[in-house]
């Protein structure tokens, strides 16, 4: 079983990526299924053929699938809404609001995670291939089976005594349903379901980036926090690459030049991901001979479904008060690390390597004390945060 997310900010062409990986890995063989989980879908449009919420063939060893989530919750997790719903309008609130406060946090985006899982892991299919919604909407769906059990734990008062004596109540409250059964399969579900997407043999993330300086800085974005987590990042790809053979005129060329700059960062900042590259195309692309042609040239020898690369990208642990994070380089070459720090961004000197690193909240807010190259790892010190300096109050004279 193999689980491939393809992630990246709207518009840079994940739809066509994962339909085009989708295409590549039927020819290959595999039994494929791509899933669109994004509200706006396009893979149909991408593959030019209907798609609905069942999985649907489209050729030998490929199907293609659009969830539409507000039905999986209210098929599989409508009685624990209801159950919420009533203890809240018990409680004293009106029924608007309870049934509004009842949804909880997350559900739908741990639901489309569940169906997929579901899907690879019923055997019909050797590699579910997921096309994301925009990357923070992604990021955030990837974090929400811990948010999901945090809250389900606290509304529910998840301890075994409390359930024993709890289940007969809530039984003659909603006879027709077992709520603590009902959520007790959900949270197990959401259990299996992190380990699903935890685990480098199973699941891989992709991020698709343009040569563009806003995308780029979404895609480091999203690769630190996927890391932050654990989550398996194996490759990158860059699309819509201009050729600087092929720019005509001065505008034309001028942009391939740029793009030329931008595409040198990827490769130094995703470094050692594998990066592969796809052209920018003259025409739309749809249907299966468009995306067999954009797959054959994306990965060419390369077996999309394998994985491509296996090892931390970046680690962050604590010690003591300070955080340590550390990055592999193996292809930079020692030499004096020069560092600067401005909110948010990292800026990391190597002799002539140059990175420009996006940093989660918890690092900062933190003071970076110290950066030291050994070995091929670049490791960087994080002091606590600096005091909060106190505003002074006293009237002007």
């Amino acid at each position: 079983m193999r689980l491939i997310l393809y992630l990246g900010k709207g518009g840079v062409g994940k739809t066509t990526t994962a339909a085009a990986t989708a295409v590549r890995a039927a020819e290959l063989g595999y039994r494929t299924l791509v899933v669109s989980t994004d509200v706006a879908h396009s893979l149909a449009d991408a593959l030019d053929a209907p798609l609905g919420s069942l999985p649907t063939q489209l050729a030998e060893r490929l199907w293609g699938q659009e969830i539409n989530v507000l039905d999986e919750v209210r098929q599989h997790w409508g009685e624990l809404r209801t159950y919420l719903a009533t203890l809240l309008r018990r409680k004293g609130m009106d029924e608007v609001a309870a049934e509004e406060l009842a949804i909880i946090p997350g559900m739908e985006e741990v639901v489309s995670l569940l169906h997929i899982r579901r899907q690879a892991r019923d055997g019909q299919f050797d590699v579910v291939i997921v096309d994301a919604a925009p990357t923070g909407e992604t990021v955030r769906l990837l974090t929400m089976p811990d948010t999901f059990k945090w809250y389900a734990s606290r509304v529910m008062d998840w301890e075994p005594g409390t359930m024993k004596v709890a289940r007969p109540l809530v039984k003659s409250l909603v006879p027709a349903v077992d709520m603590f059964a009902s959520l007790e399969r959900l949270t197990k579900g959401v259990e299996a379901l992190r380990d699903t997407l935890l685990d480098p043999q199973i699941s891989s993330y992709r991020l698709v980036v343009n040569p563009e300086r806003m995308v780029i800085k979404e895609a480091q974005r999203a690769a630190t926090y996927l890391a932050l987590f654990n989550y398996p990042v194996d490759g990158v790809v860059l699309n819509r690459v201009l050729p600087m053979e092929a720019a005509e005129g001065p505008f034309m060329q001028e942009m391939a030049r740029i793009q030329q700059g931008y595409r040198q960062q990827v490769y130094d900042l995703f470094a050692p991901l594998p990066i592969w590259e796809s052209p920018h195309y003259a025409r739309d692309l749809s249907g299966l001979k468009d995306l067999a042609d954009v797959g054959n040239a994306l990965f060419k020898e390369v077996d999309p479904v394998k994985v491509q690369f296996q090892g931390t990208t970046q680690e962050i642990v604590r010690e003591g008060d300070e955080y340590v994070m550390r990055l592999p380089l193996p292809h930079v070459e020692i030499g004096k690390v020069a560092m600067t720090k401005r909110g948010d961004e990292l800026f990391i000197e190597i002799g002539n390597f140059r990175r420009d690193m996006i940093l989660p909240t918890t690092l900062a807010e933190r003071p970076a004390r110290r950066a030291v190259f050994r070995k091929g790892v670049l490791e960087v010190r994080f002091g606590p945060p600096e005091p909060i300096q106190p505003v002074d109050q006293s009237p002007i004279s």
